[in-house]
């Protein structure tokens, strides 16, 4: 009785083990499935996520390169058009009426403000390329930095963008899309020379050129890039700096030239409201005083233009 007794525990007890090992092996197999399938899920998230760059890369590219800015041209919308000539029209209707009193020299000076908008864009265009200036100084200081932690040049061009999105965080940036498209072509196997020569022609900005033509002979010759870059981006903020300081300094010169170019209009005006019999003459051809409102019409154009230049300090 003993024996049999022994034998069960004995078989029971193989069975246990057997039974316990069966169970170890397939969890041992569920768990190299589930881990085997985990890999493979993170390969395909990978391998998609690269395809979406890639996809995200090309649009990009096609996108920037279709879209090359031509910085010495400025083409207004029909909205900034519509409004700058709306704006011009009432101001010179106004002037037209101030001067003259008259329905015919309202129509006649009102309509040449339909021209205003041309002259404008040259003021637009001037603003647009004083912005590039700016951004390029900063994009120049992260290159120079970049290059001196002994990065490639390549390297360097990619992490200037990663350094200007922190400055400007709008991707429409004009520095940024320009630098972009820089990588982009570099990638597609384009010389950065070749690159960096197409953005400083489209640019129209003298220091730019400057600073493109001193990296393609540098890089072409074999010179000290980082040395020639550090000097050319102290050299560019010393000149911008300058720039500013004088900018400041004849800001309110500026201001008062234009209050000073608008105070015969408010002078007329005043006296057109308080005194207008004395004004009266000014307005009768027969006694010439159209004549002699021309005149004072183009002394205060003449002032305000002259003013203008004398302003336009060129560094």
């Amino acid at each position: 009785m003993t024996d049999i007794l022994l034998i069960i525990i004995l078989l029971g007890l193989v069975g246990g083990y057997a039974f316990a090992v069966a169970k170890r092996k397939k969890r041992e197999a569920n768990s190299t499935l589930t881990s085997t399938n985990i890999e493979q899920n993170k390969e395909l998230e990978q391998l998609k996520k690269k395809h979406f760059m890639e996809y995200m890369q090309a649009r990009t590219s096609k996108q920037v390169e279709g879209h090359l800015v031509d910085y010495s041209k400025y083409t207004l919308s029909i909205k900034e058009y519509i409004l700058y000539a709306l704006l011009a029209v009432i101001f010179f209707s106004f002037i037209g009426y101030l001067f003259y009193e008259s329905i015919i020299a309202v129509i006649i000076i009102g309509a040449l403000g339909l021209f205003f908008p041309k002259f404008q864009k040259k003021t637009l265009l001037e603003k647009r390329k004083e912005k590039l200036k700016l951004q390029f100084k900063e994009a120049i200081a992260s290159l120079s930095s970049s290059l001196a932690a002994g990065r490639s040049i390549e390297n360097s061009f990619i992490e200037v963008v990663s350094d200007l999105y922190l400055l400007y965080p709008d991707p429409d940036t004009f520095i940024i899309k320009e630098f972009e498209i820089i990588n982009r072509r570099v990638e597609n196997g384009e010389t950065i020379e070749n690159a960096l020569l197409d953005f400083s022609i489209r640019s129209d900005v003298e220091d730019i050129q400057n600073f493109a033509n001193v990296f393609i002979t540098c890089k072409r010759t074999g010179g000290n890039l980082v040395e020639v870059i550090r000097r050319t981006s102290d050299i560019l903020s010393e000149k911008i700096d300058i720039q500013q300081e004088v900018a400041v300094m004849i800001a309110s010169k500026k201001f008062e030239s234009r209050i000073l170019s608008i105070a015969p209009l408010g002078m007329i005006l005043l006296l057109k409201s308080t005194a207008e019999d004395y004004l009266a003459p000014m307005y009768n051809w027969s006694s010439g005083g159209p004549i002699i409102m021309t005149i004072c019409l183009a002394l205060v154009i003449s002032a305000f233009i002259l003013a203008q230049r004398i302003m336009d300090i060129k560094v």
